[in-house]
C-alpha cells in the first residue's frame, strides 16, 4: 500500500518506535475533530487536536480533545513563556512538516515541547491525526504519552457553568 509521503513519515515513526497503534485512510476527510469522530465512529472527545501554539519564537503542541479547547495561559504557564499564541497556518508547517488538518504528534521538525491534556488520559483509546485529511491513527493515551515525551497537565479552557456572569468569571 502506498501512503502520501507524511503519512509515510508517520507510518515509519510508528514501526520503529515499536508503537502498538492502527493507521487508517478513510474514504470522507478527517480534518476536523467533528469530521475525524464521525469518521472513526468514536466520541469527539476520543479525537485528539494536536494545537501548535507560538510561546515567543518558540513551538509547542497541546494535545486536547476534539470537544475542547487548548487554554493559552495554561500552555504560557506550562512553557516557562510569557504567552502563547496559536501557531498561523505557515508556523504549523514550519514547526510539525504537516499541513493544518492533517496534524499527527509525530514526528515533529522543530517543536521544542508537547503537552497533553490530562481528560485525554481517561480514554481506552483515541485517534491522532496522521499526515493528511483522510488518515488517522488509534492507540492507547499511554502510548500517545510516550511517543511524544508529553507533559500531561490541564491544558484546556475551562467550561462556563450556567451560573457564570456573561464574561465567564463565576458568580
Amino acid at each position: 500500500m502506498s501512503w502520501p509521503e507524511p503519512v509515510e513519515r508517520v507510518a515509519a515513526f510508528l514501526r520503529q518506535s515499536g508503537a502498538e497503534a492502527r493507521l487508517e485512510e478513510f474514504p470522507i476527510g478527517t480534518p476536523t475533530a467533528r469530521d475525524a469522530a464521525r469518521a472513526a465512529g468514536c466520541e469527539l472527545a476520543q479525537i485528539v487536536k494536536s494545537v501548535v501554539f507560538d510561546c515567543g519564537g518558540r513551538y509547542v503542541v497541546v494535545l486536547t480533545p476534539g470537544d475542547r479547547r487548548a487554554d493559552g495561559g495554561k500552555v504560557a504557564a506550562a512553557a516557562g513563556c510569557a504567552s502563547a499564541r496559536v501557531a498561523t497556518r505557515a508556523q504549523v508547517v514550519e514547526a510539525t512538516g504537516f499541513a493544518p488538518g492533517a496534524v499527527a504528534p509525530f514526528p515533529l521538525r522543530a517543536v521544542e515541547r508537547v503537552l497533553v491534556d490530562q481528560t485525554l488520559l481517561t480514554h481506552d483509546l483515541v485517534w491522532i491525526g496522521a499526515g493528511s485529511p483522510n488518515h488517522l491513527a488509534a492507540l492507547a493515551p499511554a502510548e500517545l504519552v510516550r511517543l511524544t515525551r508529553a507533559q500531561p497537565l490541564d491544558a484546556i479552557e475551562r467550561l462556563a457553568d450556567a451560573g457564570d456572569r456573561p464574561d465567564g468569571s463565576p458568580r
